[in-house]
């Protein structure tokens, strides 16, 4: 259509409309460079394979944000001020955030640290590139551990070794980490891992002889028949030398259960933190993909880890990702923005993930980790994405499951094989491997394996401790000391169940005959023992003051015009140079905290380590550590751990989740002298069996079945101060109301709170006859002390034993045994229990009280016939 001429003038742009348009695509390039840092990721090349599906990112087309890639362009950024064209921007934001090396950290929410990363991903962008001397060092080490799995398969086929082939790269990775420790001068390093790629690791950067290892793969040496464990649970310590100085590296063992070595791990590092004030050590906890997204004890452990008491200043996770959990596929999916990794988003751990077949790129994201963990103090992940060449276990055929898959990976080359050529080749492949086949055969000088020395004993087998001297106590010493943990501090107001509980506690010291309740003697033998200089850690949930309100350590401001969430802790108040004390209430877990508190406990000589259950019924929440650490580490590992287990224990009528530490399943687990099971029953038992344990030589766990309400309430049960004094700790107590021992006929054993109602009902029926003995230390079995208190009766005829549990969850079937060994000739033995049932206690009180008279009136009626 024709138009007026005038219609065609053109429209002149003013310097206003110039301005907008310049800020319009100043908006847009940045918009564009956050989309790849926070998007980048889902393009990164990470997969070895080529088998994930990729990541959507719209934001990451400049289109999107409109823009042309011939555009024009001054970048406000000067990470890329260099850029002149939108298509420059967009070629240097992928090279920094969409190859290899990838940044996911989509679960920081603090901005500072997201900055931190973002700078160090794009400054790293300009870096030189390796000289070729150190790219051949690198070479090198892969070929360690290449040629480490390729020795093995020659002379053992088929023997269980869980391979790192598909994932080698792990090895310089670990190598990288020890190198940054040494050069900020960290002289410690703690490491944890499951079984994947756990036996190359001892060889390659724990100098274990690869002669020996080979040997104890060997089905048909000796060393399979007397080795104490298998070898991919192998731990070992040793000195790694570097330019920059020497590094400590501890290799925790680790049983079956894969990611339990975690928390164990932390709670060595947190010990040696606390044993080592002012300085650092790292933590790098390995993990496989499957377990680290699927086992409930990591998450406990991420949790954990961040609270005061269990904070380590941060961990470097290494995941591990063969991308298939035995034969379950576990491949990353970006375009479902699915990851293995998302757990640690609860934590706000930024991820690193790194395709396992650039070795230059994982080297550069250890680099990245440790740095981040030593500027924040925090948690961070390196997903070191691979593959699993063969199958789960060596002997496995994973094409029965994964044919397309193992196809694929039967026809990848390996790393080896790629970075040789991208290092430009030089020296012929098949000779740098017979290097490390030569180097593989001399690196056996190094290491320091963890296990028993030949001929190490265990102790004797006399059920009694060998405790050295400690500090003289008296009346006087215990009045000083109640002072100091009563006194109250100035403009604190207390609640009036403390202020009685103080009042009653300098009572007691007024006199030596007074009766000490169980919160006293428990806080008094703490407080005797920080004097003394021991360290005392204290954890568990609520321990500051006590499920039973049965401690109260920990006292809390009350009124408005005190300081909010004051706090005054009276043990940390002793004396001027006192041991340290450290109380912390634990996220509500028992798996992840008792692994850590056994951890803690294996690290530290000087500490007495203390975890109580909230009931002792909890603690099955930790079985893995209780079967496979504490009853086993010793044994296993040479683990020498003096860890104190207390465990809330007793019938009340409150149901079976409140009732039993599950006693029988802990004396099923003795063997050995491995550990010491004990029921006091009395206030000055407590307290004696508390110091006794601190200084004892013999250094092996305590399991507690310690009271509840019933019996901390029991003021039977609350001994005289003079106790505390003068006693010790007794594994039996005779029966002091029997006045003429050539009258008993009859014993009736027992433990624990049970023995009061015992006892009130034998006196009550006027039976001079029956003595009531208590057996207070159950394992190791006191059968020298138990046959001298039964040889005082020159008449005894029989011997009951009686308790309170059912028949299959108490001491019965543990000290049947025992008893018919210490019983004098021609006495009977019988016993009284509950019946057996699977679940154990009554849930009605009225129901426990009518079964508790029945087993009383049964006990002494069995001892009358």
């Amino acid at each position: 259509m024709y138009q007026d001429p005038i219609d065609e003038a053109p429209v002149h742009e003013t310097a206003a409309d110039r301005s907008k348009n310049v800020d319009a695509a100043a908006q847009a390039v940045a918009a564009l460079i956050d989309a790849y840092r926070n998007h980048g990721h889902l393009l990164a090349t990470l997969d070895p394979l080529g088998l994930s599906a990729p990541g959507h990112a719209p934001a990451l087309s400049p289109l999107h944000h409109g823009l042309d890639a011939s555009q024009t362009i001054a970048v406000q950024n000067a990470s890329f001020a260099s850029a002149a064209t939108v298509g420059e921007l967009e070629e240097q934001l992928t090279r920094a955030y969409c190859g290899a090396l990838a940044l996911d950290c989509s679960g920081v929410r603090n901005e500072s640290r997201r900055a931190w990363l973002f700078q160090q991903m794009e400054s790293d962008r300009v870096l030189s590139r390796p000289t070729q001397q150190q790219r051949e060092a690198l070479l090198a080490r892969l070929l360690d551990a290449e040629m480490w799995e390729r020795l093995v398969a020659a002379r053992h086929e088929d023997a269980k070794r869980f391979s790192l082939e598909g994932c080698e790269s792990f090895v310089p990775l670990l190598d990288t980490l020890i190198a940054s420790a040494a050069s900020d001068g960290t002289q410690q390093l703690f490491l944890g891992m499951p079984h994947r790629g756990r036996v190359n690791t001892l060889v390659n950067v724990m100098g274990f002889p690869a002669a020996e290892m080979i040997d104890r793969l060997d089905p048909d040496s000796d060393f399979p028949a007397v080795q104490t464990d298998l070898p991919y649970h192998l731990g070992g310590e040793v000195v790694k030398r570097t330019p920059n100085g020497d590094v400590l590296v501890f290799l925790a063992h680790n049983p079956s259960h894969l990611q339990s070595v975690y928390p164990v791990v932390s709670g060595m590092a947190r010990a040696w933190q606390d044993d080592h004030p002012g300085e650092d050590c790292v933590t790098v906890a390995v993990h496989g993909d499957a377990a680290f997204a699927g086992q409930g004890v990591v998450m406990e452990t991420l949790n954990m880890t961040r609270k005061d008491g269990y904070d380590l200043r941060g961990t470097v996770h290494v995941i591990l990702n063969n991308q298939i959990g035995f034969t379950t596929p576990n491949r990353m999916d970006a375009s479902d923005h699915a990851y293995c990794t998302d757990i640690a988003r609860m934590i706000d751990a930024p991820v690193v993930r790194v395709n396992a077949d650039h070795p230059e790129e994982v080297v550069r994201a250890a680099r990245l980790a440790y740095d981040y963990r030593k500027e924040h103090g925090a948690d961070i992940v390196i997903d070191l994405i691979g593959y699993r060449r063969l199958g789960h276990s060596e002997h496995d055929v994973p094409a029965v499951t994964q044919p397309l898959l193992q196809l694929a990976i039967d026809m990848h080359p390996t790393v080896t094989e790629l970075y040789y050529i991208a290092t430009g080749g030089g020296t012929a492949l098949p000779a740098l491997r017979d290097d490390a086949l030569r180097r593989l055969g001399s690196n056996g000088t190094v290491a320091e394996a963890l296990a028993p020395e030949d001929g190490e004993t265990n102790g004797d087998a006399t059920g009694e401790a060998t405790v050295r001297p400690g500090a003289q106590l008296s009346l006087s010493r215990l009045r000083a000391l109640a002072a100091a943990i009563t006194r109250v501090p100035e403009n604190v107001s207390l609640h009036p169940i403390i202020s009685a509980m103080l009042a009653t506690w300098q009572d007691t010291v007024a006199n030596e005959n007074r009766p000490a309740d169980w919160r006293f003697a428990e806080n008094m033998a703490y407080a005797s023992l920080l004097e003394a200089g021991h360290d005392i850690r204290l954890s568990g949930l609520d321990v500051g003051r006590g499920t039973f309100m049965h401690r109260h350590a920990v006292w809390h401001a009350q009124d408005a015009h005190d300081e909010p969430g004051h706090r005054h802790v009276p043990l940390s108040g002793i004396a001027a140079k006192q041991g340290r004390f450290d109380i912390a209430n634990s996220p509500l877990t028992e798996e992840a905290v008792l692994g850590f508190e056994y951890g803690y406990s294996v690290q530290t000589k000087a500490t007495m380590t203390v975890w109580e259950a909230q009931y002792g019924d909890f603690v099955n929440g930790a079985q893995v550590f209780i079967d496979q650490y504490i009853a086993a580490g010793e044994f296993k590992w040479g683990y020498e751990s003096a860890l104190a287990v207390l465990l809330p224990h007793g019938h009340e009528g409150v149901g079976p989740e409140h009732s039993s530490g599950y006693l029988a399943r802990f004396l099923q687990l003795c063997a050995d002298e491995n550990m010491r099971i004990v029921v006091p029953s009395t206030s000055a038992q407590w307290f004696h069996l508390l110091r006794q344990h601190a200084t004892t030589e013999r250094r092996t766990p305590l399991i507690v079945m310690s009271p509840k309400s019933k019996l901390y309430g029991n003021v039977a049960s609350h001994a005289p101060l003079r106790e505390m004094i003068d006693g010790a700790f007794q594994c039996v107590l005779g029966d002091e109301r029997i006045s003429d021992a050539s009258a008993v006929k009859r014993v009736v054993l027992c433990s624990g709170k049970f023995y009061y109602e015992l006892r009130d009902a034998r006196d009550a029926s006027g039976d001079e006859s029956t003595a009531i003995i208590r057996i207070e230390q159950l394992y190791p079995f006191p059968h020298d002390q138990l046959r001298r208190v039964l040889a005082s009766f020159i008449d005894l005829r029989s011997v009951t034993w009686a308790q309170e549990e059912d028949r299959n969850q108490g001491a019965w079937r543990f000290v049947r045994d025992e008893l018919e060994t210490a019983l004098p000739a021609d006495c009977v033995l019988r016993e009284v229990c509950r019946t057996a049932t699977p679940a154990g206690a009554h849930s009605s009180v009225a129901a426990h009280r009518r079964e508790q008279a029945r087993l009383v009136a049964a006990a002494l009626t069995a001892a009358a016939r």
